[in-house]
């Protein structure tokens, strides 16, 4: 039993939060009230729970020795020595295997996207996580992965807009990740990432506010895009805009005046003002879309 929680932990549940954005295509195409649309989702959803599980299982595995490093990874079941790798890596191969076999029985363009999804995380931990840069664009790669596969799993086409805005938001969480990485540690963190020995607080400062201005400005235009207000068949989606902005300005207070950010996950399941932020937005956009105000 007690290793069976070790790699329930090692599992790492409470990151599935970031598989939540494969509803997003679900959502805006209006078929949220679509029941066998809604079930394919959710059965996506589940199966990249299944994988990236099993990923993060692998990369702690890989990265054990240098999570000991780290003030919190060090407490890992593999990084702490409590889990074996070799059990570890049988519970990712199950895991793994079984979210691919289910994901044919799906839609066999699901496992293509999953097998994608498998060797972007596996090409970032044994050579990409250590490259500057690249690192934070593979990251960006793994989202926009989900946002596809939830418009495949129902076959809606995805809006550019989404992919845009799914690739500002998840650099803007890369480079908030690695700036906290780096304030925490300090020179201590190119022990526990290479990568962050080519960093600096400034250089990505620099690239935090690029892209949050970029974040805002594609979000707000895509309220206000003609062909999106025509399909909606609504003028009102800007309404959302200061939830976005509200969202974003709160991750940075933070990232910046807490020293957090090092794990976005956490932050958004622990952090109540944002998470009441998220859920007032998603509120809003289901009303907008849903209600015809």
């Amino acid at each position: 039993m007690r290793t069976l929680f070790l790699i329930a932990r090692e599992m790492r549940p409470q990151q599935w939060a970031k598989n939540v954005i494969v509803f997003a295509a679900l959502a805006f195409s209006e078929n949220l009230l679509e029941p066998e649309m809604l079930l394919r989702t959710l059965a996506t959803f589940a199966l990249f729970c299944l994988v990236s599980s099993a990923v993060y299982i692998l990369n702690d595995i890989l990265d054990r020795d240098a999570d000991r490093h780290h003030p919190e990874k060090k407490h890992r079941p593999v990084a702490s020595g409590e889990l074996s790798a070799g059990k570890a890596i049988v519970a990712a191969a199950i895991l793994g295997g079984a979210g691919l076999a289910a994901s044919l029985w799906l839609r066999p363009v699901i496992f293509i996207i999953l097998l994608a999804y498998i060797i972007n995380n596996l090409v970032y931990s044994f050579y990409i996580k250590n490259i500057i840069l690249l690192d934070a664009f593979s990251i960006a790669l793994g989202f926009v992965l989900r946002v596809v596969a939830g418009g495949e799993t129902i076959q809606v086409e995805i809006s550019t807009w989404i992919i845009l805005c799914t690739i500002l938001g998840s650099l803007f969480l890369a480079f908030s990740k690695r700036r906290s990485e780096l304030s925490l540690q300090g020179e201590k963190a190119i022990n526990h990432r290479a990568s962050l020995a080519e960093y600096s607080t400034y250089f990505l400062d620099q690239m935090i506010a690029i892209v949050t201005a970029s974040t805002v400005m594609a979000y707000a235009l895509w309220t206000m895009w003609p062909s999106v207000t025509e399909k909606f068949q609504t003028h009102n989606l800007p309404w959302t805009i200061p939830f976005v902005c509200y969202g974003i300005f709160r991750y940075l207070y933070l990232v910046h005046q807490k020293g957090e950010g090092g794990n976005p996950s956490k932050i958004f399941l622990s952090d109540w003002p944002l998470l009441i932020n998220i859920v007032l937005w998603m509120l809003s956009v289901v009303l907008i879309l849903y209600l015809d105000f």
